[in-house]
């Protein structure tokens, strides 16, 4: 297939050898490989990415048997053991397509090389009609469960061979664009024209189980200009809907995409469906999908949204809630869909051209997804919590690592979302320190931005036209020959249009409709535009401050928004954050840790929604950060007694993207400011001071048991709880080692249960041992072992000194179960 050269700016934010297409977004972005950010906080961690990051994850992919997948299945050497999910070999393509985004900034040979020998790795997977899936083409003995039969069979399920393409073909647009081989793009290719041979009316009638090779069919037509591909991603969209029998809300089937009109299911499916939604539409004209997009953005918005920008309430399918369904300790907000809700949010901004899809995404950008990875750049997070007890660590790795190798490549790509253009009209869309070198239609130009955002609001803005390069051909006197001289010359004026985004967070609207407001807006400073040192004269359209007028070297353009700190109060009905607030500085939102505050404790604390908050920069802290330092109280709970004990203290909060980097603590967005909000330290009892072992390995459920917490009722996700899924018909148990000998006659057990949809059910028995000596003896019970769901599960028994106290389940027959707190008297 030809692949026409024209060097555009694109929709996948990276430098393009792409094809001439009729239609596309009317605004588009400027790609990150013109801007060079050079501040002191994103210029590190794309930094941390690249030299850390990056080869980290391709070391942890051939550790892990990712690239083995591939020699399996081309039988380059023996064995047809596989990895544990069909979609691993996605993690291969998004570091493939992260280290090809590196390559477009900065040549590394030695790296190229890897990526080429990994592209034959690949490539000798493939079968001869294009098909590449390793899972399959291994013809393993013993096939994994979710492909099914044959080709495309579980598709709409569970099998990801066209979630695995999708990824295949942004590998191979960006490395194409980065380095000018096809090794790649001609792998996606071959796949992609099988896919078209494959699919549509009257053929392969199935919709993707995962949604992302929209979004991948998209970028190939853009790349080769090949209409096919544009048609199949749209094919690919309106084939989805009811009649399947795996249709429902999940995957976003109950109903067709042009029909749906709120946010449901797995969350990141639907970001990356709304994304290709935009695409296609932006590709094609189509309005109906444009519609729909808006309608579900808008639910988004106004009740679905984490103030860190995270989507998605539950673990139960990964998926978002019922509106204002936003817990905080049990909040997934998985790192994939923080990234996938800045894709879909920059999409809807080069649709529409409204400041309002980039607040969303600023806030999702600093918040919710650049939590996701650890400072050093080595530990990740799958979901992202707003809540914690201590149970929440980075990983050095998962199982499934979708999380990680997608931060891998959306992070070198992020000066590609600072600027966009249309036509004469230029979009400031982020502030951070940077050059860029942009051609407009009225000239090319240099735009610098010099400022210490985040922390910092002044942002100054530098615009000259660019010095360009001129030839002209004269005529000498004496050898009459033509000679070409070269000069530079610098263009003296270019008039266009600078859009500067004026973030609503500088208003004091924390976010666009009504879920989140700042609790004193009113005491704001307003923020300021100045050109050349004079106030600037500009018009406010969608949120942008717009300077139309004729630029020459040396203008300057002065923005400064003040960064006060805001108290973020939630619509009432979110029941999680009642009477708390959040705190909030410029596009950063803060959280209590462990580590700053006294006893290590912090959902205790209870700080006055009048207290004064200052703001103090800290160098030598989690590499440099601003917190803020306020007054507060804390309260404890003492031994036989209803009495708290109240003291006052300094509360301290950091910024929430870098919480969990001095390993496990306690962590808390919301921030109580009435008492009845705040949990207060538990008294020490027999079974908090004991140490926890059981008959699994997983000891970050441990403390659920002697946590003091509890429950609502047996579903609580809303705190820890302890369980065995996915075990079931089994025996297990767990222990109390206690710090010292005591004579003990009662025992409670509250039951986790998340029936009818999960997998766990209370017990089908359970009981009581005690140490003696090496041996565990019964307890002599007084009272039956009761098993009741929704309440403390009582037994008396004779009473018994004892170091240890060990208590023994029997699992369900066709289910799992588990433990919200174990009690001991």
């Amino acid at each position: 297939m030809k692949i026409k050269t024209l060097i555009i700016a694109t929709t996948g934010f990276c430098t393009a050898l792409q094809a001439q297409v009729k239609k596309d977004y009317p605004i588009q972005p400027v790609a990150f490989t013109q801007v060079n950010v050079s501040d002191n906080f994103w210029a590190p961690k794309i930094r941390v990415n690249a030299e850390v990051t990056i080869p980290y994850t391709l070391e942890q992919c051939r550790k892990t048997g990712r690239i083995d997948n591939f020699r399996r299945a081309a039988h380059s050497i023996p064995g047809d053991s596989m990895t544990e999910y069909t979609f691993d070999d996605t993690d291969l393509y998004k570091v493939i397509e992260g280290a090809s985004y590196g390559l477009q900034v900065k040549k590394n040979p030695a790296l190229e090389l890897y990526l080429d020998s990994l592209i034959a790795i690949i490539g000798a997977a493939q079968e001869k009609d294009g098909y590449l899936y390793t899972f399959r083409t291994v013809n393993a003995t013993h096939p994994h469960a979710w492909i099914g039969t044959k080709r495309w069979e579980m598709e709409e399920d569970l099998s990801h061979e066209l979630y695995n393409s999708g990824h295949l073909y942004e590998a191979a647009v960006a490395h194409y664009q980065a380095t000018g081989k096809r090794n790649l793009l001609d792998i996606a290719i071959k796949n992609a024209d099988l896919l078209v041979k494959t699919f549509g009316y009257g053929k392969e009638e199935k919709w993707p189980g995962h949604q992302i090779v929209e979004t991948g069919l998209t970028k190939l037509y853009r790349v080769t200009g090949d209409t096919s591909y544009l048609h199949l991603a749209k094919f690919f969209l309106d084939v989805r809907g009811p009649g399947s029998p795996y249709s429902g809300e999940y995957n976003q089937s109950f109903t067709k995409v042009i029909n749906q009109h709120e946010a449901k299911g797995h969350a990141v499916r639907a970001t990356y469906m709304y994304t290709g939604m935009a695409d296609v539409a932006a590709l094609t004209g189509d309005q109906q999908y444009l519609h729909a997009i808006d309608d579900i953005w808008n639910d988004v918005v106004d009740k679905k949204l984490y103030i860190t920008g995270g989507i998605g309430a539950t673990g139960n399918g990964e998926a978002f809630g019922a509106a204002y369904e936003l817990p905080n300790m049990s909040a997934y907000a998985e790192t994939c869909a923080a990234i996938a809700n800045v894709y879909w949010n920059s999409r809807m901004f080069l649709l529409h051209g409204d400041s309002k899809y980039i607040d969303i995404l600023e806030r999702t950008l600093y918040n919710g997804l650049l939590s996701g990875v650890s400072l050093s750049g080595d530990r990740f997070f799958y979901p992202n919590p707003l809540a914690s007890m201590g149970q929440h660590q980075r990983s050095a790795w998962f199982g499934c690592a979708c999380c990680i190798s997608n931060m891998t490549r959306f992070l070198p790509s992020m000066p590609g979302y600072i600027y966009a253009q249309n036509q004469n009209n230029l979009y400031i869309n982020l502030f951070a320190g940077n050059t860029a070198s942009i051609k407009l239609p009225g000239g090319p130009i240099v735009i610098q931005q010099i400022t210490n955002y985040p922390w910092d609001g002044k942002v100054d803005i530098l615009v000259a036209p660019a010095k360009v390069e001129t030839t002209t051909t004269s005529q000498t006197n004496t050898a009459n020959k033509a000679q070409t001289v070269t000069t530079t010359a610098t263009s003296q004026a270019v008039r266009f249009a600078l859009h500067i985004r004026i973030p609503e967070w500088a208003k004091g609207v924390p976010v666009p409709g009504g879920l989140y407001r700042d609790a004193d807006s009113a005491r704001l400073a307003k923020y300021t535009v100045l050109l050349n040192g004079k106030p600037a004269s500009y018009k406010m359209e969608k949120g942008y401050a717009v300077i139309d007028r004729t630029w020459v070297s040396g203008d300057k353009v002065s923005v400064n928004f003040p960064m006060s700190v805001q108290k973020i109060v939630a619509n009432d009905q979110v029941a999680a954050d009642k009477n708390r607030f959040a705190l909030e500085r410029g596009p950063i939102m803060y959280c209590l840790e462990g580590p700053d505050n006294k006893d290590a404790t912090v959902q205790n604390i209870v700080v006055n929604k009048n207290a004064a908050v200052a703001a103090v920069y800290k160098p030598d802290l989690l590499n440099g950060v601003t917190v803020l330092q306020m007054e507060g109280s804390s309260s404890s709970r003492q031994l036989n007694s209803d009495a708290l004990i109240t003291s006052q203290q300094k509360v301290t909060a950091i910024p929430y993207y870098a919480w969990a980097n001095r390993g496990p603590s306690e962590m808390t967005v919301w921030i109580p400011y009435e008492a009845s909000a705040a949990r207060p330290k538990p008294a020490p009892t027999i079974a908090s001071k004991a140490t926890v072992s059981a008959s699994i390995k997983n000891k970050r459920m441990f403390m659920a048991l002697n946590d003091q917490y509890d429950p609502v009722d047996a579903h609580d996700n809303s705190a820890l709880y302890f369980h065995w899924w996915p075990m079931k018909d089994t025996l297990e148990w767990v222990q109390y080692d206690f710090d010292k000998a005591y004579t003990i006659s009662s025992s409670k057990v509250y039951w986790y249960d998340d029936g009818p949809f999960g997998g766990c059910r209370i017990p089908a028995s359970w009981k009581l041992y005690y140490k003696k000596g090496d041996e565990w003896l019964p307890v002599v019970n007084k009272t039956p072992y009761e098993i009741a769901k929704d309440k403390y599960n009582s037994v008396s028994f004779e009473p018994v000194t004892t170091t240890a106290l060990r208590l023994e389940v029997q699992l369900p027959k066709d289910n799992s179960s588990g433990i919200h707190e174990w009690s001991v008297q």
